[in-house]
């Protein structure tokens, strides 16, 4: 059964600069791998795990400077498999719960469906559980 460590290594490894948010792209590096992904990452962890979106703000002292997501699994366990992207002085805060956009998403729909095919490419045969 699909669970969050079966998926958790095989996201990290379908990253790259074509499943980056183009808004992070100038910042994403190999080295950091999980720059600008939270979005499309988290689209994913729910399709495949189910659970809530949850959307937070990105500051640098007192300037927003983005925003962030991450999951609320159905067990209430919050996952974010992006957090390490954020360098010291950037710190998420709030978290409110966001509905899932009908269909592929409009913002990243390439990134996303790259990232996508990938992961169920990796996935295979393994039995997927949502809660959608």
């Amino acid at each position: 059964m699909l669970d969050l460590e079966v998926l958790r290594p095989i996201l990290r490894a379908s990253w790259g600069a074509d499943t980056c948010d183009p808004h992070d792209l100038q910042d994403w590096r190999p080295d950091n791998p999980a720059r600008g992904q939270c979005g499309v990452t988290a689209l994913i962890v729910q399709e495949l795990l189910g659970g809530e979106l949850i959307l937070g703000e990105v500051f640098v002292r007192d300037a927003k400077i983005g925003h962030h997501y991450w999951n609320r699994l159905p067990d209430g366990q919050d996952v974010d498999l992006t957090a390490d992207q954020f360098r010291q002085e950037e710190v998420i805060v709030g978290g409110q719960v966001q509905q899932r956009p009908p269909g592929a998403p409009r913002r990243c729909r390439e990134q996303y469906e790259i990232l996508r095919q990938r992961v169920l490419a990796e996935l295979g045969g393994v039995p997927i559980a949502t809660d959608q």
